[in-house]
Order: structure tokens, then C-alpha cells, then sequence
């Protein structure tokens, strides 16, 4: 019989980090079972109307992202100085990560293997690509030069990704999403509540080395340097799907394989929020603390799911997470898979 995961301790490659800002330089630790140096860490303060912002090992740090935007990277000193060997270190001041007495959410992910691939030596695509890899939790952050034609580019995960979120740093442009459940000629756009829209992937799913994109400045294009973050699906710790809502406040449960510590769901046919949701600012079923992922908006509470030893159920029949009828894709990382390898079950809440 396969292992249950994988991974047992999903502590190693994800963990949500809460905490006050204060206005000065600080360290900050993470409070997960095993240390973890992150290499992906997204922001955004939970109570005034602040962008996010998003910083990676490979782009350095204080070179800052917004999420929530379509504005291009920006250099901000007092924001993320330091990736720690378990957490990372603020600047004073600034509003993105560490204003004072203002409360903010953080999530991180771990890659942390160099990547490179010269396309014209390997083999392997059209256009080189360097990065930083992490195959046992299926996650890469790929940065490559853009060109003026339909592309290939290697990602590195050494299996197909279910999921990839792409950035034009250069230039002002949507954060293009590609999600296994819409197929690859559709596409999402992170920093908007709109449905699916056409297609940056030229009607290519992602294969085992590469993905596709079209000459589109938000995921390709000459004079462009873009950012992509790949996941692929790792049984007990991660897992990228769709469900269908019944606007009823039994509403369907979504089976995981763990027990969630952080999930984001979006209606894909129609325009709603992207709703990102997580264990440690939601410790006890009903989840209510949510932000939205394409707005500036301070965290908000409703009623949109449980989180269970094995997947999530909608509780509520709220068009954000469970319109009658409504298709949805949702992305989660664990907090504890269903049953580890040794078959130790995991505990309800």
C-alpha cells in the first residue's frame, strides 16, 4: 500500500506567521514544528487597508510585489531585509510589513535548491530560465527573461505543476494564474474578482520540464523579466481543485487528503473575490477570519467553512465560497496530513 504523504511535517515547506507591527527593525520567528528559511513570503496587515506584498529568495529582498496590483516590482528598504533560518527580519515603518500597532498575516514557502537551464545546451525549452526548487514539496519560484514569441520554459519540479501564478516585474501588468481545473486555455488573473478569461498558455498544459506562454506581457514578451511561482501536488501537504457550490449551508465538503492551514478559494465563473483563508487566525471551526487576495481590504469575517482532519466543508450559502450552482478552484497547504507515513491520524479541531 502507498504512503499515506509523503510528508509528514508540513512545518518544513509552509507556515503561517501572525504578529503586531512595532515601527522598528526587528527578527521575527516562526513558531512552526521545524525550523524553516523561506524563500516565498507574502504579506498583507490584517487590520487597515494596506496592498499586499510579496518577496522571494531569487528576486532578493526588499524587492517588493503587490499582489493585489497590477504595479511592476519596487525597491523598499524598510520592508523584508532578511530571510531567517527560521522567519525573517523587517525594516521599520513601512505599512506593507511592520506599522506600528497594526496586526498583519504572513505566509511562507520553502524551495531553497538553486536552478538554472541554458535551453540552447539542455535541450529543455526556448528560453532560459534560474530559479529556486524544492521537488519533495513540489514548489519553484522561475524567473525568465520574456521573448517575442510563443515560449517554453523550464520550471524544474520534474513533474507537471497543478498550479502556477505569474508577474511581470518589469512593467505594470496582471498577475496571471494558471489552474489544472480550468484547463490550459483559460487563465485567471489574481489582482481581479473577474471570471475566467482567454487563454496565456496557447492551449499547452504544463508537461513534466516545461510550461507554455503565449507573446502576452503578463506572462511573456520581449523587454519583459517575469516571475513564476509553480506548484505541483503533493499528496497530504498540498492540493489544487474545483467544486461545484449548492448554496445551502450544508454545503459540499472538499476532500483534501490533510487538514488545511491555509486555503484560498475563487468562483471561477463568475466575479467574486479570491478569499484566503488560514488555521491560525481561524483556530476553531467555523473559519470566519478571511481577507481578499485581489483587494486592499482590511481582514473581514463571515462564515465560509470548516476546516477538517481531511479536507473543508462550506458552511454557509454566501456566493463568495457556495453559490447554487457556482464552479470554484480553491489551493491549500496543510497543517497536519490526514494520516502520516508511520499512520498516525490527524486530530479534528
Amino acid at each position: 500500500m502507498a504512503a499515506y504523504t509523503a510528508i509528514d511535517d508540513p512545518s518544513v515547506y509552509f507556515q503561517t506567521k501572525l504578529y503586531t507591527g512595532n515601527d522598528s527593525s526587528r527578527a521575527i520567528t516562526f513558531d512552526g514544528n521545524t525550523d524553516m528559511q523561506p524563500d516565498w513570503s507574502w504579506f498583507k496587515a490584517r487590520s487597515e487597508a494596506y496592498n499586499h506584498a510579496a518577496f522571494d529568495s531569487v528576486r532578493g529582498v526588499q524587492k517588493l510585489i503587490r499582489p493585489n496590483q497590477t504595479t511592476a516590482e519596487e525597491t523598499h528598504s524598510t520592508t523584508l531585509t532578511a530571510f531567517g533560518s527560521n522567519g525573517f527580519s523587517l525594516g521599520g515603518g513601512d505599512a506593507f510589513t511592520n506599522a506600528n500597532n497594526v496586526t498583519y498575516a504572513s505566509w511562507h514557502w520553502k524551495a531553497g535548491t538553486s536552478f538554472t537551464n541554458d535551453a540552447s545546451s539542455t535541450g529543455i525549452g526556448s528560453i532560459d530560465s534560474a530559479g529556486s526548487v524544492n521537488q519533495d514539496a513540489g514548489f519553484s519560484i522561475i524567473s525568465f527573461a520574456g521573448a517575442s514569441a510563443v515560449s517554453t520554459v523550464a520550471h524544474g519540479l520534474g513533474v507537471a505543476p497543478k498550479m502556477m501564478i505569474f508577474k511581470n516585474r518589469s512593467d505594470a501588468d496582471h498577475w496571471g494564474v494558471y489552474h489544472q481545473s480550468l484547463g490550459s486555455n483559460a487563465a485567471m488573473y489574481l489582482n481581479l474578482s473577474g471570471a475566467v478569461d482567454g487563454t496565456l498558455w496557447n492551449n499547452t498544459a504544463p508537461t513534466t520540464s516545461v510550461f507554455t506562454v503565449q507573446n502576452n506581457s503578463a506572462v511573456n514578451g520581449s523587454g519583459n523579466n517575469i516571475i513564476a511561482y509553480c506548484f505541483a501536488e503533493k499528496q497530504g501537504y498540498s492540493k489544487f481543485g474545483s467544486y461545484t457550490g449548492n448554496a445551502n449551508n450544508d454545503g459540499p465538503y472538499i476532500h483534501l487528503g490533510f487538514k488545511p492551514a491555509f486555503l484560498v478559494i475563487k468562483q471561477s465563473s463568475s466575479e467574486r473575490n479570491w478569499i484566503m483563508m488560514d488555521a491560525k487566525r481561524s483556530p476553531f471551526n467555523i473559519v470566519t477570519k478571511y481577507m481578499k487576495g485581489n483587494s486592499s481590504s482590511a481582514e473581514e469575517t463571515y462564515n465560509y467553512v470548516d476546516f477538517l482532519s481531511n479536507g473543508f466543508k462550506c458552511r454557509d450559502s454566501d456566493t463568495g465560497a457556495n453559490a447554487s450552482g457556482g464552479t470554484y478552484i480553491y489551493y491549500a497547504f496543510a497543517e497536519n496530513p490526514f494520516v502520516t507515513s508511520s499512520g498516525v491520524p490527524a486530530t479534528a479541531r
